[in-house]
């Protein structure tokens, strides 16, 4: 088998979406593929839904479940486990492909001996498959033979996993796996995952289709969300450790680290999430301090970081209580300027 295509799905039937991604997969110009299903358990249609293709297309489809759910990261280890293709990618159930995607991905790795390959993609608002607006995924001096440098940018920016595919062979070799039962799964094994292969190339194109919907799981912030992130950046870090790179690699395993867990954490719950906790915002600060007490030094920090945000977090370093009330006052006057349209 050239291919398995993992496809983690969870209440994905309303507005038929489960449905148009399916279509693109089994339209696929390759034929030497499978396609692994798995139900997240699901409590709408969608394990009917996959049953129905499974039965339409018994030569490409597998559905497996779960009786609980554990989320994008579980789902996709479970596919992981029964996967027998050379190659490995995933898809996100509510996007979809164009049909020649994962023929122009593995030629590519056929013809440049790369073990890991991706493409750009389209953001879109509706099920079409008119290009969108194009995102860049990875930029092209992250490709080629994978040295230090190459693997430090990757580090940094890993890029969305779903838009690439994998050889099967080094996640096999080095039990790479997803965190299981949190979000931003993807933010976590992205760049550890990436350490391991040693050659990684682009097809220019934007052939991934990102669907843009209101019950997209990004478009909102919840308070487990941001405890999510947090928890995702903690196993980040321990798998660095754990696995011998956090020494070659620490001032962007540290500065990965910061971002993930800390500043994105910090900003968006003081943005978005309702009836914010300063307990929570000490609690962030104190873990990040823990891990990393001289993160504001970081030459990516310096580098990276905007001035404001940079700003907002050395008032928090000196007091909670007034970083806690002068940016949620800040959010407050944001809103109502918003509002009013000033």
């Amino acid at each position: 088998m050239k291919l398995s295509v993992i496809v983690p799905v969870y209440n994905m039937v309303a507005g038929n979406k489960l449905q148009f991604c399916l279509d693109s997969l089994v339209n696929q110009t390759i034929t030497d593929y499978e396609i692994i299903a798995v139900d997240d358990a699901s409590t709408d249609r969608s394990k009917e839904v996959l049953m129905e293709y499974q039965a339409r297309y018994p030569h490409l489809f597998k559905v497996l479940s779960h009786e609980v759910n554990k989320r994008q990261g579980g789902a996709k280890n479970t596919g992981l486990r029964e996967a027998t293709g050379e190659w490995i990618g995933f898809i996100d159930s509510d996007d979809w492909i164009s049909p020649d995607y994962y023929e122009k991905l593995l030629k590519k790795a056929e013809e440049t001996d790369a073990d890991m390959v991706g493409c750009d993609y389209n953001l879109v608002y509706n099920q079409t498959f008119e290009v969108g607006e194009i995102v860049q995924n990875n930029s092209m001096d992250q490709t080629g033979v994978l040295d230090n440098e190459k693997h430090k940018k990757l580090i940094m920016r890993s890029g969305s996993m779903v838009i690439k595919i994998y050889k099967h062979q080094i996640i096999r070799d080095n039990h790479l796996a997803f965190p299981e039962g949190i979000f931003y799964e993807d933010n976590c094994a992205g760049p550890v995952w990436s350490l391991y292969f040693t050659h990684f190339e682009k097809v220019e194109e934007p052939l991934y289709y990102y669907y843009q919907h209101n019950s997209s799981t990004v478009h909102y912030i919840t308070v487990q969300k941001c405890k999510d992130r947090m928890v995702a950046a903690s196993i980040f870090l321990q798998e660095c450790n754990d696995r011998g790179f956090t020494e070659k690699y620490l001032k962007e395993i540290e500065y990965r680290f910061t971002e993930l867990y800390f500043v994105n954490t910090l900003f968006s719950y003081m943005l978005g999430a309702k009836n914010r906790k300063l307990s929570f915002v000490e609690s962030l600060k104190q873990g990040m301090w823990q891990a990393f007490p001289n993160f504001q030094q970081n030459e990516y920090y310096q580098k990276l970081t905007n001035e404001e945000e940079k700003q907002m977090i050395a008032l928090l370093e000196k007091s909670t209580i007034k970083f806690f009330n002068y940016y949620g006052l800040k959010v407050w006057v944001r809103k109502v300027r918003k509002k009013l349209k000033i």
